[in-house]
């Protein structure tokens, strides 16, 4: 199993990333995905989630700002931020989550300047 994530980088406040995350050796379409981040001395976050289903959740401080989707023909997750601010500044991890098993990629380094 592979989820590999891209799409980080350095970016202004204000600005907009669009991160993927590569999934493989999974069956894509039946797992419910997520976006978790980590910011420095922080304790991993969820950041939002997308059923098999295709029903989102986010958090309440990316609410508005960022949207996930999939694309369970391409096995890919996406997740487009756009406004971002300093404060979203962390490493952003991909998670595959399905019947109690669960699978993480090594994460993008998302940077946001002031």
């Amino acid at each position: 199993v592979q989820l590999v994530e891209s799409g980080g980088g350095l970016v202004q406040a204000g600005g907009s990333l669009r991160l993927s995350c590569a999934a493989s050796g999974i069956t894509f379409s039946v797992y419910n995905m997520g976006w978790y981040r980590q910011a420095p001395g922080r304790q991993r976050e969820l950041v939002a989630s997308i059923t098999s289903g295709c029903t989102p959740n986010y958090a309440d401080s990316v609410k508005g700002r960022f949207t996930i989707s999939r694309d369970n023909a391409k096995n890919t997750l996406y997740l487009q931020m756009n406004s971002l601010k300093p404060e979203d500044t962390a490493v952003y991890y991909c998670n595959a989550y399905y019947a109690g098993v669960k699978y993480w990629g090594k994460g993008t380094l998302v940077t946001v300047s002031s």
